[in-house]
């Protein structure tokens, strides 16, 4: 069993025992830990929570809500929802913030408490770690009887997120429907088996094939939007003549697609075609983390305009996004960041602009994909020894290659022209993560080697 406690919220496999994993006493624990903080920060006593269509989510649900309300918090319940859908409730319900019921991309024995701050953004680090720090010391008090909070359950947030995406400028539904486009989607019967459909529906696509949209959470295949897991919709895409495929994972903030000829997309370029079709009709900067392609910054300085790398994690690319005025950002994950819709990834705003620009550009989706610089990134690991100095073995790295350009700011990463490597310590287990890319499978494949070959030249001599 597993739990792993951080900034940005409390993930676990279900059941086992109490710490070990996300149990129901881990989930009162921290639910109490979270309540108290968001109750102390704003002096308002209302939280939104939404959740994924996976098995456990009714029964973490009930032990929220109960635990919210025990605090004297009344909740609004969004019931089955998307985590950018509470994203965008917490500011209109001028709530202290948001709890998202999702264990995002992992398997179904896992789920998760995401914790947003009274803006529907996810909490920065110092707020994590004050939740934490409650949660350690048992520092909440219940309510008395006449005090307890109220449960409002609001099923309308499907429609005003789907209203509020429709309203986006850049968001042309009437070119979107004059294409009309053949559409094949895989949702992972999750929540966006709910989502997906109505919102293509809503932008006036009149055919689509669906794929694993019962939201009953049991995933027909692993739920991570990687091309190993997309092959029926590879092949529902060809055999249903249709224009493109799109996959969501169980919480819909990732997104990828995949070509009419059934070849993938690239969940790395669902951002960088987003952005090229942005940037088109809104100049301004780009954002995304340190190990996401370099197409983006390609695209970027192509229209003019600057890019600018965040250290991994949501948080980090959003406060690089607000530092830098960026109009643009998210992950290679996937996960589009629109700020003139939210500051958060949201896969439903990422389909209406990729929709858009599709649209607009009036040739096939593989032809769009080869309009941009072809890049492979390489993803491999090595495992080190528990007493291993992880800080000190980077810094070995770093010094080895200190003539090249790189950055400290997450691990340690290496540019070498236009290609580079990315060396990230594991926060949990002993093991480098090391991330390149290339201009193909070979050359990335030809760097991780070197920097893994450099490191054990290191090891021995230590």
């Amino acid at each position: 069993m597993t739990l792993i406690k951080s900034i940005s919220g409390i993930r676990g496999t279900i059941g086992g025992a109490a710490g070990e994993g996300l149990t129901p006493l881990d989930i009162v624990k921290f639910t109490s830990a979270y309540g108290t903080w968001a109750v102390n920060k704003t002096g308002l006593k209302k939280i939104v929570i939404g959740r994924d269509a996976r098995i456990s989510g009714a029964m973490v649900s009930s032990l929220v809500t109960g635990t919210l309300q025990g605090l004297g918090i009344d909740v609004v319940d969004l019931g089955l929802s998307t985590t950018p859908t509470v994203e965008i409730a917490v500011p209109l319900e001028q709530a202290a913030g948001g709890i998202i019921l999702t264990a995002s991309h992992n398997p179904k024995q896992w789920n998760a408490l995401k914790l947003l701050n009274a803006a529907g953004e996810f909490i920065s680090d110092a707020d994590g770690k004050e939740v934490l720090d409650i949660a350690e010391r048992s520092d909440f008090t219940y309510a008395d009887v006449n005090d307890l909070g109220q449960v409002r359950y609001d099923d309308t947030y499907l429609q005003k997120h789907i209203d509020h995406v429709l309203a986006l400028p850049l968001v042309d539904k009437a070119a979107i429907a004059k294409a009309d486009f053949k559409v094949v989607i895989d949702c992972v019967n999750s929540t966006g088996g709910i989502f997906v459909p109505a919102l293509l529906s809503a932008l006036g696509v009149k055919t689509v094939h669906q794929l694993y949209c019962e939201p009953d959470g049991k995933f027909p295949h692993n739920p991570e939007p990687l091309p190993e897991n997309l092959t029926a919709l590879s092949k529902e895409v060809v055999s249903k003549n249709a224009n493109l495929g799109i996959a969501v994972d169980p919480d819909v903030d990732r997104l990828c697609f995949v070509c009419e000829d059934g070849n993938m997309f690239g969940e790395e370029y669902t951002l960088v075609a987003v952005a090229d079709y942005v940037m088109k009709h809104t100049p301004g900067n780009t954002v995304s983390n340190l190990s996401s392609t370099r197409a983006l910054r390609d695209v970027t300085e192509r229209a003019g305009a600057q890019y600018n790398a965040a250290a991994v994690g949501e948080v980090n690319v959003v406060n690089k996004m607000k530092e830098t005025n960026a109009i643009i950002g998210g992950e290679g994950n996937g996960g589009v960041i629109y700020p003139e819709s939210h500051y958060g990834r949201d896969a439903l705003v990422g389909i209406a602009l990729f929709l858009t620009h599709l649209a607009k550009y009036g040739k096939p989706v593989s032809m769009l994909k080869n309009s941009y610089p072809n890049y492979f990134i390489s993803k491999n690991k090595i495992t080190l020894t528990p007493e291993m100095d992880i800080d000190s073995l980077l810094k070995q790295v770093e010094e080895k290659y200190k003539k090249q350009p790189y950055s400290t700011i997450d691990g340690l990463k290496i540019e070498f022209d236009k290609e580079w490597v990315h060396l990230r310590r594991s926060n949990t287990e002993p093991i480098i993560r090391i991330y390149s890319e290339g201009n193909s499978e070979t050359v990335a494949n030809n760097l991780a080697n070197k920097i893994i070959s450099d490191i054990k030249e290191i090891l021995q001599l230590a």
